[in-house]
């Protein structure tokens, strides 16, 4: 009897707190939302315009011009480029190393435009064209200033591209560049011409001039392709792109106008003949600055001087910083180079150098450049 009176004081329990908890905590009503009204005016039926037609698209123009023809005209003149190079590993081991750029046929007997840095030291060069036949180069001839070559293949018939005036373009002109983009074949992307006339520094002591600035996209491997007006002449020659981070659309060519010289005497002469002082330069800055003790903090300072050259039969020695050349101011290796450029082979210049602490003038008759 204990027991079970035991049990029902127990259960009695439990059954008053869960009456004292529930009671506290009443569950939520359930509440109806109200019915909702719709204006009639958006439910109806009744028709707004029954005698409305969708606007026409017979004789409607193409909002930018298709490209189609024009590559379809070009690409058999473009070619992929393919070199072997041999480098060197961290332990001095040689080994060989693959390479893939573009050019363009530029004579049908086996003349092709490329840049120097597509060819530059290889082992081998080989030439493919979009038929597939594919060609090992015989003879290449290269500028490095102007970062053009000259590649000779043993060929005939070839389909020779169109050479445009790269004067006549405009900012706001399409263009189109072909190339073996990534070395995957030769493909097309299409642009505008950004700017005209464009210098950049592309590494020291050299500066390309006369550049053709596109938003065309020129990925590794177009180099040396053909940029082509709307035409489908050649009015550039890719050479250069800015890969940063938060740049995109800035591409360079370099100016067909530009370039013709330099290929003629590459053809011709086997080397570009440019005014030559005979000197390696380095532009003055705070390292050279507190290395050599230089008593000023800019211009050109001759790292090598050539003998025979004009600047050795001058007096000029390595370590002399230039700091002038025919009265214009010379703050760095560019200036020098440049203003050398724009003289006459055969001028006399007066150049001002300083020699440790002493400023000195003299002359010298500029020949013309050595084969390189």
């Amino acid at each position: 009897m204990k027991r079970l009176s035991l049990k029902y004081l127990l259960a009695s329990l439990v059954i008053v707190v869960f009456l004292l908890v529930t009671s506290g905590c009443p569950l939520p009503p359930i509440v109806t939302a109200p019915p909702t009204t719709s204006s009639p005016t958006t439910l109806t039926a009744t028709p707004i315009d029954p005698g409305w037609t969708p606007p026409p698209t017979d004789g409607q123009t193409s909002a930018l011009p298709s490209i189609a023809d024009l590559v379809a005209l070009v690409r058999p003149s473009v070619v992929a480029i393919n070199t072997e190079v041999t480098a060197q590993d961290l332990f001095g081991q040689l080994y060989k190393e693959e390479h893939a750029g573009s050019g363009w046929i530029i004579d049908e007997n086996g003349l092709i435009v490329t840049n120097n840095h597509v060819v530059e030291n290889a082992d081998s060069v080989t030439v493919t064209l979009v038929d597939g036949r594919t060609f090992t180069a015989e003879t290449v001839r290269t500028d490095v200033l102007s970062d053009l070559a000259i590649v000779k293949v043993d060929a005939s018939n070839l389909p020779a591209a169109r050479v445009g005036d790269s004067d006549t373009l405009q900012v706001g002109d399409w263009v189109v560049a072909i190339g073996n983009s990534l070395g995957m074949g030769i493909s097309a992307t299409a642009g505008i011409v950004s700017a005209n006339g464009v210098s950049l520094s592309v590494s020291a002591g050299q500066t390309q001039e006369d550049l053709i600035q596109t938003d065309a996209a020129i990925n590794p491997g177009n180099s040396g392709g053909p940029l082509v007006n709307m035409a489908g002449e050649v009015i550039g020659i890719n050479s250069i792109k800015i890969a940063q981070v938060g740049v995109e659309g800035m591409g360079y060519a370099i100016s067909s106008n530009t370039a013709k010289p330099i290929i003629q005497q590459l053809v011709q002469k086997g080397y570009v003949v440019r005014p030559w002082l005979g000197v390696g330069l380095y532009t003055v800055d705070q390292y050279a600055v507190l290395r050599y003790d230089l008593a000023v903090d800019k211009g050109a300072l001759t790292t090598e001087v050539a003998v025979p050259s004009p600047a050795a039969e001058a007096g000029i020695q390595a370590g002399d910083v230039i700091t002038s050349f025919e009265g214009e101011e010379i703050t760095s290796a560019d200036d020098l180079i440049q203003a050398i450029h724009s003289s006459q082979i055969g001028q006399r210049v007066e150049i001002i150098f300083w020699r440790g602490n002493t400023q000195n003038t003299t002359y010298a008759t500029l020949v013309e450049s050595p084969p390189s």
